[in-house]
């Protein structure tokens, strides 16, 4: 295996998406710039990638196309119920991010894997699939729309999985975000994804009890390393 294929991971708890989007810019910013310097020197390709996993506190997020009357509730009533708002630079519309929901930030250099968003994007929604497969969950795409779904097919669709990101030089940030135990009731101030008419569910949900998030993680990174053939490794040193 390629020793750029190795994936740093960092877990950082209940942390807010303020923070984790500064540890995401920094991280990026600094591929990039071991990228340039690389390359101005000519050296060969040698960049690391990161992956940070996170549950974060309430907050709505508004992706770079996303459209602002999908946020049903208005910012004065979010902020009483301690709800958090944001406008992002990821791409997709309006989500959701709280406790019970495993937010994953893969911050990568594509160039150590293969350049292609379409092949990127896919393959995340391959690691939610596979995840949610192993609790006899049947999960799948659904035709033009981004995400994981549970019967999307049917008049009885729910997603699972939102997924919105960004590429800047073939570096990633953002990522996906799976409903394990989330409360679903925080949905009910926004369109979610921009898509009228479906609903949205979690592992909890479908299952009907509690699911430990430690071992949804542990399946996650077993079919990311897979997917990506990579090797993930736990790193902190970056985290100030």
């Amino acid at each position: 295996m390629d020793k750029n294929n190795k994936i740093f991971v960092n877990d950082l708890g209940l942390c807010s998406y303020k923070k984790a989007w500064e540890i995401q810019e920094n991280l990026l910013g600094q591929i990039i710039d071991q990228k340039l310097e690389n390359r101005k020197n000519k050296n060969p390709l040698d960049t690391n990638n990161y992956i940070l996993f996170v549950e974060h506190n309430p907050v709505i997020t508004m992706g770079k196309s996303g459209d602002n009357k999908n946020l049903i509730t208005n910012k004065k009533h979010l902020e009483e119920l301690q709800i958090e708002y944001f406008k992002t630079n990821r791409g997709g519309d309006i989500t959701f991010h709280g406790p019970g929901q495993i937010v994953v930030y893969p911050i990568l250099d594509l160039e150590n894997f293969f350049t292609d968003i379409h092949k990127y994007l896919r393959l995340l929604e391959e690691t939610v699939i596979l995840t949610i497969k192993e609790f006899n969950l049947n999960s799948a795409r659904s035709l033009g729309e981004t995400g994981v779904w549970i019967d999307p097919e049917t008049k009885y669709a729910r997603k699972i999985c939102s997924i919105g990101v960004k590429a800047s030089r073939w570096v990633t940030m953002h990522g996906f975000a799976l409903n394990v135990n989330t409360d679903l009731d925080y949905f009910n101030h926004i369109v979610p994804c921009g898509i009228k008419g479906k609903k949205v569910t979690s592992i909890k949900n479908e299952l009907k009890k509690e699911i430990s998030i430690d071992k949804v993680k542990v399946i996650i990174k077993k079919n990311f390393e897979k997917l990506f053939n990579a090797k993930l490794e736990g790193n902190n040193h970056f985290i100030s």
